[in-house]
């Protein structure tokens, strides 16, 4: 058999068309504008690329873009006066900051200072709490597009036997919580897994996030299963660089029913669904109906 494959850029564009109509709404029935803000600091290259590609899909899809570009040896004091600056601005209905900070920035300081209500990362510790125990709350984005591609997929994900490989709070963690929310019966695995390639052959949901190239071969994976690979690895093969997944794409495809591809997989969900998240807040900011189909 040869999987089908998952089109994560087509699918990203629906959800990006989707989140525009949803926009146009709240600007025609509520004079409402949603805004999203970013705060990068220093002068990180793939940083740099990623926020002006956010920026320019948030004035695509219709809504308010605000940057804050600070430079690398900002203080703390500074970078949390900001985010406190756009807690309190109306106007504003997402924040993101930027990830990786410099050094001497504390990550998880900055991160909570930003009200929960705003962080369309889904990062902060209140949201990782709420989302833990089953209650509403700001999902991150690529666990929420890896969840949407999946029950565009199946339809129902009732019963069905997931394995998360990775167990990072940013996608591996919340990635089994949006399963175990769908009712599957779900399996985090990661390095020190005992017998991990059989773990991984009674799946029918594999999501791999773990971060090392082609990590997962084809042999490990049940017949028909969906692949989902979250990997984005940079390899040099033949003497050329090219992005590989965690996902021996090619052995894979022999035995899987679905298989995300990498790149053109989940890495365009990203992006769309932080749009996504930030129409969301601003729904729930003006106590309107949240978007159908958007959210988890």
């Amino acid at each position: 058999m040869s999987a089908q494959i998952i089109d994560g850029k087509a699918f990203a564009a629906t959800v990006r068309e989707k989140v525009a109509g949803h926009v146009a709404r709240l600007k025609e029935e509520h004079g409402i504008t949603p805004g999203l803000a970013v705060v990068l600091v220093g002068e990180d290259p793939a940083s740099q690329v990623y926020v002006r590609s956010k920026g320019k899909q948030t004035v695509e899809a219709g809504m308010n873009s605000i940057e804050h570009k600070l430079d690398a040896d900002t203080s703390e004091e500074d970078l949390l006066a900001i985010v406190d600056q756009l807690n309190n601005d109306p106007a504003v209905h997402g924040i993101l900051v930027q990830l990786p900070l410099p050094g001497h920035l504390n990550e998880d300081l900055v991160i909570n200072s930003i009200d929960p209500a705003k962080d369309v990362d889904g990062f902060h510790i209140s949201n990782v709490g709420l989302l833990g125990t089953g209650q509403k709350s700001m999902v991150p984005c690529t666990p929420l597009g890896c969840l949407m591609m999946l029950r565009d997929h199946h339809g129902s994900l009732s019963g069905m036997d997931a394995v998360v490989i990775g167990r990072s709070n940013i996608v591996g963690k919340p990635m089994a919580q949006l399963l175990l929310g769908d009712s599957c019966t779900v399996t985090i695995a990661h390095s020190r897994t005992k017998d991990l390639p059989d773990v991984v052959r009674r799946a029918d949901i594999v999501v791999a996030a773990v971060g090392r190239p082609e990590m997962v071969p084809g042999d490990w994976i049940k017949e028909g299963a969906t692949v989902i690979d979250v990997g984005i690895n940079r390899i040099e093969r033949d003497g050329k660089n090219k992005l590989v997944g965690d996902v021996d794409f090619a052995s894979a495809t022999e035995r899987a029913g679905a298989i995300t591809p990498v790149p053109g997989g989940v890495g365009p969900m990203t992006i769309a669904c932080l749009l996504a998240n930030t129409v969301t807040a601003c729904c729930r900011a003006n106590g309107l109906a949240e978007p159908e189909g958007l959210t988890a």
